[in-house]
């Protein structure tokens, strides 16, 4: 006998085998027809566990593309403006870029330390992060990248 962990009118897990949930159930398992039954053959834990990493990815790829797109802003700024003899108002904003990048590199480097990947090297090649932004990272934020 498979034991459903559901929390229906009784409050118990249900033990009944045949026991479906439909739309109208009241119970804390959802219930999905396009779905493998995967809330009911899993224990709470699991589903629990299954729904952090789902949303660690979701947070890493919003960090990735937050990333991305910091860095894209000051590559366009870079394009636009020649850096010998610029005025202090564009040096100051070119400061604020690399500044907005170097925040953008630190928090999708936690977040992927948090997913349990830790080598920040890969990140800093594959994104062609300029040294200024990896350095404003770990300064601003008291670490290493």
């Amino acid at each position: 006998m498979r034991i459903i962990y559901a929390r229906c009118e009784n409050e118990r897990p249900v033990h009944d085998p045949q026991h479906r949930h439909s739309r109208h159930d009241p119970c804390s398992v959802m219930y999905n027809p396009m779905s493998r039954d995967f809330h009911l053959h899993r224990t709470p834990v699991d589903v629990l566990n299954y729904e952090i990493v789902e949303e660690q990815a979701a947070a890493l790829g919003r960090m990735g593309r937050a990333l991305e797109a910091a860095l894209a802003k000051l590559r366009e700024f870079d394009a636009a403006h020649r850096r010998a003899g610029a005025p202090a108002s564009a040096q100051q904003a070119r400061r604020t870029m690399v500044m907005q990048a170097g925040h953008a590199l630190w928090m999708f480097v936690v977040q992927r330390e948090a997913c349990g990947l830790r080598d920040s090297r890969t990140v800093i090649r594959d994104y062609s992060v300029p040294g200024e932004c990896a350095g404003r990272g770990a300064a601003t934020h008291g670490g290493g990248i």
